[in-house]
């Protein structure tokens, strides 16, 4: 028989399950038809323009876009500038996102043709299936009609979003709060077979990991420590370089090779290295390994379309900036 508190989080459960249904039934792939015919390409064309030019934004597009639906649902939030620096960019966890110039740039482009019609929170969306495509990784449905939200916090942005540190247990219940299952986090981990970290972030691991003997975390692949403490010396100078997550194809490559590291204790994450620390992680993670890419990428795409239908705003609440950075 179910506790008072019980019932009160399937109460709550069961209500926010029905606002999301009655959301998701306002989201289509041709809500701009109509209103804005051109603009999906006009975005995909300022996108491909972008990372042609520097890859390393795919990754930039796609953490933008997974920082924004995890603080306030998916409402472009995270592009809000604030005056007195509160506003959720500014928050520890979101002071490395990049790729705020190429969604201001899609958006003056759609202002030109498309005035007051298309939202940030979609060219969001759309940018990060757009730069994932464009390197060879998967291409996923993108329902549209997302309207911007006009509330951003910092504070929020730090209780909200997962941390590297966290393992399994916090990991999955950060991500069911978002409405997005155990199995949606193992596959929306697999983004870090794509982009960059700071040397700040790797060097605890190689170099001052407590209680070992040299210095290195025992549990990380030898050859791996040897490869990154090549790539980050343990100065101050070199804190603030970058290394790749996934360095052993580049870095820069969309594909399951991120699944192979955290099963080789390549990883750069206490957060990777949580998804194989209980059975069913483990098991969905050689799964992935054993499995055609293709299966993975399928799979990443409906993770994705799922993750970006988080607290949508739709019809009537919301509003369609004009500008991305400030509300109306």
């Amino acid at each position: 028989m179910a506790t008072r508190s019980s019932s009160s989080v399937l109460v709550f459960v069961g209500l926010a399950v029905l606002l999301a249904a009655v959301a998701d039934a306002q989201l289509s792939e041709s809500f701009y038809a109509r209103t804005c015919p051109g603009g999906v390409q006009a975005v995909a064309n300022v996108v491909n323009n972008a990372v042609r030019n520097d890859r390393r934004f795919a990754a930039g597009l796609l953490r933008l876009h997974f920082h924004d639906c995890f603080v306030r649902g998916c409402d472009a939030s995270v592009l809000l500038n604030s005056a007195s620096r509160n506003a959720e960019k500014d928050a520890p966890p979101n002071l490395t996102l990049q790729g705020f110039a190429i969604i201001d740039q899609a958006k003056a482009a759609l202002e030109r043709t498309c005035p007051g019609v298309f939202s940030c929170s979609d060219i969001l969306a759309l940018a990060a299936r757009d730069a994932v495509s464009f390197i060879g990784g998967p291409r996923w449905r993108v329902p549209l009609g997302r309207r911007d939200g006009s509330i951003s916090r910092a504070a929020e942005a730090n209780s909200q979003l997962p941390t590297t540190r966290m393992g399994f247990r916090a990991l999955a219940q950060n991500f069911a709060r978002k409405g997005l299952s155990e199995s949606d986090m193992v596959i929306l981990s697999g983004a870090h077979t794509i982009g960059l970290t700071h040397c700040r972030d790797v060097t605890p691991r190689i170099y001052n990991f407590a209680g070992s003997r040299d210095g290195a975390d025992p549990y990380l692949n030898r050859t791996y420590v040897t490869e990154k403490r090549r790539a980050c010396p343990n100065t101050r100078a070199a804190a603030g370089n970058f290394v790749n997550l996934d360095s052993s194809l580049g870095g820069q490559r969309f594909d399951k090779n991120y699944y192979e590291n955290v099963l080789n204790h390549k990883a750069v994450f206490n957060s990777d290295d949580a998804l194989i620390a209980v059975a069913r992680g483990l098991n969905q993670v050689r799964s992935i390994v054993r499995n055609p890419q293709s299966t993975f990428f399928s799979q990443f795409g409906a993770a994705m379309e799922k993750m970006g239908r988080i607290s949508v705003l739709t019809g009537s609440r919301g509003q369609i900036r004009r500008t991305c950075s400030r509300t109306n």
